[in-house]
């Protein structure tokens, strides 16, 4: 059905024109011609006064349907709905224009309540500007209008750092003009708008306001420091740069030129690699909870009130604070008093952290608390919904604690695995009830990092799935559903990470040149940073099993063991590849050279030439290449549902740079036949672990997408 808006009357002269386009009143091209025809007709008519703009059902507009962006179809004449009808049609009507906010205010949906002469919100509604998520800039003039409402300051972070506010704060800042309950909007609103015609309220042009707005030489610096801001934080991105480019002209030319260019900007900017790619993920973000076989036949997620966490260390306690912040009862149990002081103790901690974060109210932590539990027996665990176990990757102890859970939890209970790299079947071996048996791979730390990586077993109850997506949901992570195997998905896609680079290491590459190239190209660690934030132990243990798994695919270095002997062991030590103080500011190694040296002739590799004078591009390459290859076998082996919860996957979970799509798509804009053969070509000189997989080479034959 298509977009539209309705139009009524009343009786004091008001037309209330409200947006119609269920769910969240996405604006459209059906929806925007309809809403120029009614607001044109409205105007007309001799028997209307004023009018209201709001929203049907709660929810004034989400903005623009998100399929629109990243394609080359036209929006139509330049400037028309920016300028012809926003800003010369709406915005100088002769009649008062009040915008009633409700839910969501979003985008284009924000821009055109901006256009009116005021603006009524609820509290509770959400307003902002995120087009810049989605590798655009705002298009309906929220770039002059916003800085003309509440200053510079606060309209670059709302624009830049797509930074949403409710009502109150709004309200605070100005960009509203009063608040109003929920159920007395529509009528706040209407009074509001015959008070501007009456002359009892100021009737307010929001483009042509200047009092908020810091002087010019003021205005220049801050926006001096927006673009140094904005290079460092996203080197690599062009929009941020354009946006600011907009809100300057228009300070220094006038708001009429800007919105003219800030129309420009977003026509070139729509059509973009970036766009493209932000919108692919954003979608393959939403796709990640839709399980074919599992999703798709009516079970319910079952409600989850009590969780119990085994094991309190680093890990364990990070996940209990990630469901303490989401309102689950929660209860630690330890083996002894000392290991359960000091888990609680990593709660509070990260609890405070929240708080420094400006993410947490400092008052609310004592109500969080309230729901903590630290126990050093099972006897609490009779009434728990779900059981996470999270001690030490040993597969004995693992498989000790399951059959203890096992005995005594309740049928009903989930029976959960937090390690990253130990097989369920293992970990269950010793259990009856392996249809209760999941794995919850939560990433360090687990209340910061978005990512949930479900493993299921080939007996793991669908419910059970249901119910962890849920409960992904309630934590505000985004779930990815994968089969159980060695390293499950995002571990297995990118072991390679790290080997190719201590591959290239041995054979004579710089290896801080390595992670200068990885870290510029977008990804958040150069694989050494890596390897030291992880910690050298973990990282021998994942290469042991890999390599029992995986064979001739992964390649073998001495570096880390040679490393390990002289008490390197990452950044828990503070002496890794890089020495860190103790603000965790990190410098490189100025023994390397030595290590280095003597890995190379423990393992008999010498030093190829050809390999120094890569480029930052050909290491990036000879990095993420085999990436690519191992992230195509999940896909062939069915590791993952689809090859876009891959891209969601390695962009969540391992850091790599949203604004390229994630890291099959960002290969299919190689394509596959470039990817294969350089691989090939690196198979031949540096052996097996670059040759490409059947799936790779199959559609890199027939030349076809890889998604």
């Amino acid at each position: 059905m298509k977009g539209k808006t309705l139009l009524e009357i009343r009786a004091d002269g008001v037309a209330i024109i409200s947006i119609n386009n269920p769910p969240l009143n996405l604006l459209s091209a059906d929806v925007m011609l309809s809403l120029k025809e009614n607001s044109e007709h409205a105007l007309l008519r001799d028997d209307v006064k004023a009018i209201v703009i709001t929203g049907s059902n709660g929810k004034f507009s989400g903005g623009f349907d998100v399929t629109a962006f990243g394609t080359k179809g036209k929006l139509g004449k330049l400037g028309f709905w920016s300028i012809e009808f926003i800003t010369d049609i709406l915005e100088a009507a002769r009649k008062p224009l009040v915008a009633a906010i409700d839910g969501l205010a979003l985008g284009g949906g924000l821009e055109i309540a901006l256009a009116c002469h005021a603006r009524i919100s609820t509290s509770s509604a959400q307003l902002g500007l995120p087009e810049l998520r989605y590798g655009i800039i705002p298009g309906f003039g929220g770039t002059q209008r916003v800085p003309r409402l509440v200053g510079l300051h606060k309209a670059l972070e709302m624009i830049l750092m797509s930074k949403l506010v409710n009502g109150d704060n709004a309200h605070c800042l100005g960009l509203v003009d009063a608040l109003s309950l929920s159920g007395e909007l529509i009528n706040t609103a209407c009074y509001w708008a015959q008070d501007i015609l009456e002359h009892r309220r100021p009737w307010a042009v929001s483009l042509h306001r200047t009092d908020q707005l810091e002087p010019l030489a003021e205005a220049r610096m801050i926006l001096k420091h927006a673009r140094i801001n904005a290079k460092k934080q996203a080197p690599n991105l062009k929009h941020p740069l354009v946006c600011i480019d907009v809100i300057e002209e228009g300070l220094l030319h006038g708001p009429r030129a800007a919105l003219w260019k800030e129309s420009e900007a977003l026509l070139e900017l729509r059509q973009s690699d970036t766009c493209r790619s932000l919108v692919y993920f954003f979608f393959a973000q939403h796709r990640t909870s839709k399980v074919p076989g599992i999703t798709d036949i009516g079970l319910v997620p079952r409600k989850v009130n009590t969780v119990a966490v085994v094991g309190g260390g680093l890990m364990g306690s990070s996940i209990v604070t990630a469901l303490l912040l989401s309102d689950y009862a929660v209860i630690l149990k330890e083996v002894n008093e000392k290991a359960l002081l000091a888990g609680t103790e990593r709660v509070k901690e990260n609890l405070q952290d929240h708080v420094k974060r400006g993410k947490l109210a400092e008052a609310k932590i004592d109500r969080i608390l309230s729901l903590f539990k630290g126990v050093l027996h099972y006897e609490s665990f009779r009434e728990v919904d779900m059981a996470i176990e999270a001690v030490s990757e040993n597969t004995y102890i693992k498989q000790r604690v399951f059959a203890e859970l096992e005995g005594c939890c309740p049928p009903h209970c989930i029976l959960a695995c937090s390690s990253s790299l130990v097989n369920l079947n293992l970990v269950g071996e010793r259990t009856k009830s392996k249809n209760r048996i999941v794995g919850t791979h939560f990433f360090s730390q687990a209340h910061l990092m978005p990512l949930l990586e479900i493993v299921q077993t080939e007996k793991t109850s669908p419910q059970v799935i249901v119910d962890l997506l849920a409960i992904g949901k309630m934590m505000r992570k985004t779930p990815v559903v994968v089969r159980n195997y060695t390293g499950f998905a995002i571990n297995w896609m990118f072991f390679p990470y790290s080997q190719a680079a201590l591959m290239l290491v041995e054979h004579g590459v710089d290896l801080y040149q390595i992670d200068q190239a990885v870290t510029a190209f977008g990804m958040t660690m150069g694989p050494f940073r890596m390897i030291d934030f992880v910690g050298f132990e973990v990282v021998t243990e994942m290469n042991v099993q890999f390599s029992k798994n995986f064979g001739e695919r992964c390649c073998k270095s001495k570096l880390i063991s040679v490393m390990q002997e002289d008490d390197r062991a990452g950044k828990t030590t503070r002496k890794g590849f890089y020495m860190y103080d103790s603000e965790s500011q990190f410098t490189p190694n100025p023994d390397i050279r030595k290590f280095v040296n003597k890995a190379r002739s423990i393992s008999g590799v010498s030093v190829h030439y050809e390999l120094m004078k890569l480029s930052d591009e050909e290491i990036v390459e000879m990095i993420l290449f085999p990436v690519v290859n191992e992230a195509c076998c999940l896909v062939q082996d069915r590791i993952v549902v689809k090859a876009s919860d891959v891209d969601v996957a390695s962009v969540m979970g391992m850091g790599f740079p949203e604004y390229r799509g994630g890291i099959i798509f960002w290969a299919d804009t190689l394509g596959s036949k470039y990817i294969c053969s350089k691989l090939e070509k690196w198979s031949k000189t540096y052996g097996a672990f670059f040759n490409p997989c059947a799936y790779l080479a199959e559609k890199a034959s027939k030349s076809t997408s890889l998604l």
